[in-house]
């Protein structure tokens, strides 16, 4: 089965049917080479004459009742099974919560709020200033921070949004809200880090991520929690959420509800995967340069539309939002605990802040100095979360689709853009979701990508890239919940080596920091 996927077997009924077809030809077979004979079985040797009546009925209840009691094992364990990774799932982000956001915090204050005294210089850094042509990397400023939004600031913002208010209520946005603040301080340590420990390889290409970090940083025992974060980077990498929501949106439309369209637009979408993906991060970062800010500048354009239709709504949505996210009003048995634990854990997938998938393409940046980059990548919360993640969540609260409506995810969100900008705001949402989550598919390629040739060289990359085509096509035809778990339990599992190697080494970034801050100060303001 695929993990925390639906499986057939799970259903006894499913079961039953094959364990009678064994049982069947396993009979017939009997038959055929055994003859009469075969019911010698029933009866075992040196059993007395009076008590065969009674073994041989007993005998054949046993051997038929293999029958149900196989189908009850199987579908048994089965569901056992699906359960058991259920509750890991839910286990993992448990203790996850407070590890992020203790995390965030730390960084916050550590770094008595410093890099946030730099945001204008952030801006400058992503228009090119500061730059030079002999700078080492392979992406520029602005397109690593395009490639690392590309994951993030789609169907993250726009479904991942939905799910968090349609499971947790509107109060969640407001924990995705605290998760985006820490998780600036946190991106920025994370993502200097990744720089500062990068490897260079001898064709001038640059490999940055936790699993460097903790290779050329820590003590040689602590490499197993490199190679914890590439596996786990292997399956949180899978191109799960993205292609089953954009299949979901696609096959709302009437002109493409017909038989097996999920398996047809898997295996188109899977297509175009393979025409972007083997080009390697330089085409990524080429596509999402472009389209990552053209399309989030006409999602943004279209909800800040729907928001000036319907203003006097926006303070009472605000209202709603803060004060369901301390009373979990919304959640069935109203726990707030639940509100605060879908919040951070769709924050995280909002803005990646400690999960350490942003810094795979943050290490690849063109820069001199690693600080550079981790002010350029502190920028992705604010513009994911704070402000992204915030018009989706006005947008539905706003529709008040979340109140009436079964739907969740994508849908959820085009729902609640028909009812405040009719057919015209659906056609806007199908475009960026398309967009997104095809912008989205290719950067986690290049995450995976990344933590497969760290765990087998180059060879591994190929193969790797080739499992994320196939599986486009297999998201692409599962239920949404699955798409989800099996992505939320590995982003758990990657943040403990990124927070545990940037926690140990924040001195370093501290004295990194000083040293740029302090030569920064001394450059001309008009220089």
């Amino acid at each position: 089965m695929v993990p925390y996927s639906f499986t057939p077997t799970s259903h006894f009924i499913f079961t039953l049917g094959l364990s009678l077809s064994l049982f069947i030809g396993l009979v017939i077979i009997g038959f055929g080479r055994h003859g009469l004979h075969f019911f010698s079985l029933l009866l075992p040797a040196g059993t007395p004459l009076g008590l065969a009546p009674f073994l041989v009925l007993l005998e054949l209840i046993s051997y038929v009742f293999k029958v149900i009691s196989l189908g009850v094992r199987l579908a048994a364990n089965m569901l056992a099974g699906h359960c058991l990774l259920k509750i890991l799932a839910g286990f993992v982000w448990t203790w996850n919560v407070p590890i992020l956001v203790g995390s965030g915090i730390f960084f916050l204050f550590y770094s008595k709020l410093t890099p946030f005294k730099y945001l204008k210089h952030s801006f400058e850094l992503i228009l090119g200033r500061h730059s030079k042509q002999d700078d080492v990397g392979d992406v520029t400023h602005f397109q690593a921070l395009t490639t690392a939004l590309s994951g993030t600031i789609g169907l993250g913002n726009i479904a991942g949004v939905a799910i968090a208010i349609q499971l947790a209520g509107p109060g969640a946005i407001f924990w995705m809200w605290l998760t985006a603040i820490v998780g600036i301080a946190t991106k920025f340590f994370t993502c200097t880090l990744s720089v500062m420990y990068r490897d260079v390889a001898e064709d001038g290409t640059v490999r940055g991520g936790p699993m460097y970090v903790i290779k050329n940083a820590l003590p040689q025992s602590m490499m197993p929690l490199a190679y914890f974060f590439a596996a786990a980077g292997l399956i949180g990498a899978l191109p799960g959420f993205q292609s089953n929501q954009l299949v979901q949106i696609m096959g709302d439309l009437p002109m493409f509800q017909f038989d097996n369209f999920n398996l047809i637009a898997g295996i188109v979408l899977a297509g175009v995967t393979g025409a972007i993906i083997l080009g390697g991060l330089i085409r990524i970062a080429k596509v999402s340069e472009w389209l990552v800010p053209s399309m989030s500048l006409l999602y943004f354009g279209s909800v800040l539309i729907a928001l000036i239709l319907n203003f006097d709504s926006i303070i009472p949505a605000f209202k709603i939002i803060i004060e369901d996210a301390f009373t979990g009003s919304a959640v069935a048995g109203g726990s707030v605990i639940a509100v605060i634990i879908m919040g951070v854990r769709r924050g995280a997938h909002s803005n990646e802040a400690g999960i350490g998938t942003e810094t795979l393409v943050h290490g690849s940046a063109k820069t001199s100095d690693p600080v550079k980059q981790g002010l350029v990548a502190m920028l992705g919360p604010i513009f994911d979360t704070l402000i992204m993640c915030t018009s989706t969540a006005l947008l539905i609260i706003i529709s008040g689709v979340w109140l009436a409506s079964d739907s969740t995810g994508v849908t959820l969100t085009a729902e609640a853009f028909s009812a405040l900008l009719g057919p015209l705001g659906y056609a806007v949402l199908f475009i960026c979701v398309v967009s997104f989550g095809a912008s989205t598919i290719f950067t986690y390629s290049f995450y995976g990508s990344a933590c497969s040739q760290f765990l087998f060289g180059e060879k591994g990359v190929k193969i790797y890239q080739w499992v994320i085509i196939l599986f486009v096509i297999v998201f692409a035809v599962i239920p949404i919940e699955a798409a989800i778990n099996v992505i939320d339990i590995s982003f758990a599992l990657m943040a403990i080596p990124t927070l545990i190697s940037s926690v140990w080494l924040a001195p370093k970034v501290i004295e990194k920091a000083r040293d740029y801050f302090a030569a920064l100060e001394k450059i001309p303001s008009n220089s």
